[in-house]
C-alpha cells in the first residue's frame, strides 16, 4: 500500500513538472571559430506565430556570401567542425534555398559580408521549430567559407566550416 502511495505521489510529481514545462521561445547560438579561422558571431532564434525569426551577426569572413546552416549534431567540438556532421533534415528533403518548399530544414542559404568582414542577416522561417521532435534545438550552426549554390547535393558546395556553434534554449 505504502508502494502504491508513492509511485502516486511521483506520477502526480512528474505531471505537474510536465504541464509547467513550457516551450522555449527563444534560442541562441554562439559561433566559435573552426582551426585557422578568426570567424565568430552569434544567431538568434526568436518564435513568433507559427514562424521562427533567425538573426545573425558574424565577423571575420572574407567579402562575399557564405554558406549557412543548421547540422545535425550539436558538436563543435573537432578542430574543422566536422563533429556538427551534415545538415539537419528531419524530414530527408533535398538540399535547396532557403524559400524552396522542399528543403532541409537546416538550409539557411547564405549570409553576406562587406568589406569589412561583417555580415547581418534578419530572416523569418515556417520550417524551423524551437521545439518538438525536429526542434533545432541542441543542433549546430555552422559559416562555411564558400557560397552555398543552393542546389548541389547534399550540401549546397559551400566548402569548409569556418565557426561553430550550439544552439540552446535563450532567457525570453
Amino acid at each position: 500500500m505504502k508502494m502504491k502511495f508513492l509511485l502516486g505521489l511521483f506520477a502526480l510529481g512528474l505531471g505537474l513538472c510536465l504541464a509547467n514545462a513550457q516551450e522555449p521561445t527563444k534560442a541562441i547560438a554562439v559561433l566559435h571559430p573552426t582551426a585557422g579561422n578568426n570567424v565568430t558571431g552569434s544567431v538568434t532564434f526568436t518564435k513568433s506565430g507559427d514562424e521562427v525569426k533567425v538573426v545573425a551577426d558574424v565577423t571575420g569572413l572574407t567579402p562575399g556570401k557564405h554558406g549557412f546552416h543548421i547540422h545535425e549534431f550539436g558538436d563543435c567540438s573537432s578542430s574543422d567542425g566536422s563533429s556538427a556532421g551534415g545538415h539537419f533534415n528531419p524530414a530527408h528533403k533535398q538540399h535547396g534555398a532557403p524559400d524552396a518548399s522542399d528543403r532541409h530544414a537546416g538550409d539557411l542559404g547564405n549570409i553576406e559580408a562587406d568589406a569589412s568582414g561583417k555580415a547581418h542577416l534578419e530572416w523569418s522561417d515556417k520550417v524551423m521549430k524551437l521545439s518538438g521532435a525536429d526542434s533545432i534545438v541542441g543542433h549546430a550552426v555552422i559559416v562555411h567559407e564558400k557560397a552555398d549554390d543552393l542546389k548541389t547535393q547534399p550540401t549546397g558546395n559551400a566548402g569548409g566550416r569556418l565557426a561553430c556553434g550550439v544552439i540552446g534554449v535563450a532567457k525570453p
